[in-house]
């Protein structure tokens, strides 16, 4: 919202008397005077004015998880552990999920309770590289590779996948990249050469790298990681 209309929505307050509040520098924003009423304030910012304090901000908070298998992407679940059931944090209902895996897919999951930096990560035109490793059923042949690099028509969308690059590890084993984030996307690649993914493990999105963190662990984002996105 933008902070002359947060100041104009107060019970006694109106757009004029916002004006001039923020022309006297009677306003301030996280410990700053602020003057400009176009400033777009959010949930996470103090507003004073004239020292008293209109709204108190609350820390923004962003998390890496290493997802094992069995665990839900989700805030509840009827019958599973969800991620935020391996979070020990307080008001954990605050946070959610920046994207999402598989019930049976492990690996690097964003929590956070900032919404809007959670758009921004997974609107399509963000581009973040996402990053699996792969294990599937049957042998993987070079094919394969220039086959994910054209991208593939997927029927019931109607669409072309984004060209992908694979680097095959082992006769059964890759490391597959992504830029975008379709529905079962991956097995559903795998699944043009009916070859099944028998395990699927996101090792990175974008800068954010697991790492050494163990499955079932988690950690804060560092502020160089947030702003990366």
């Amino acid at each position: 919202m933008r902070l002359d209309r947060l100041l104009g929505n107060l019970p006694h307050g109106n757009r004029r008397d916002a004006r001039l509040a923020l022309a006297a520098g009677h306003v301030r924003v996280d410990g700053a005077t602020v003057r400009d009423g176009r400033l777009e304030v959010r949930e996470f910012n103090r507003v004073e004015l004239d020292g008293q304090v209109l709204q108190a901000g609350k820390p923004a908070r962003y998390f890496m998880l290493h997802k094992p298998a069995g665990v839900v992407s989700a805030t509840e679940h009827p019958e599973h552990r969800t991620v935020l059931d391996l979070l020990d944090e307080p008001d954990r209902h605050d946070l959610h999920l920046a994207g999402r895996l598989d019930l049976n897919t492990t690996g690097l999951v964003l929590i956070t309770n900032d919404g809007h930096w959670s758009r921004r990560l997974t609107l399509p035109q963000s581009e973040k590289p996402k990053v699996y490793l792969v294990e599937t059923e049957q042998p993987i042949a070079e094919e394969y590779v220039e086959t994910f690099a054209r991208g593939l028509h997927f029927r019931y969308e109607d669409i072309v996948t984004r060209p992908a690059e694979l680097q095959i590890l082992g006769s059964h084993r890759a490391r597959l990249t992504l830029h975008e984030g379709r529905y079962h996307q991956v097995k559903r690649m795998f699944g043009h050469f009916r070859n099944k993914v028998v395990r699927l493990h996101r090792e990175r999105i974008g800068a954010l790298h697991l790492g050494d963190l163990e499955e079932g662990r988690y950690r804060l984002l560092t502020p160089q990681e947030i702003a990366a996105f």
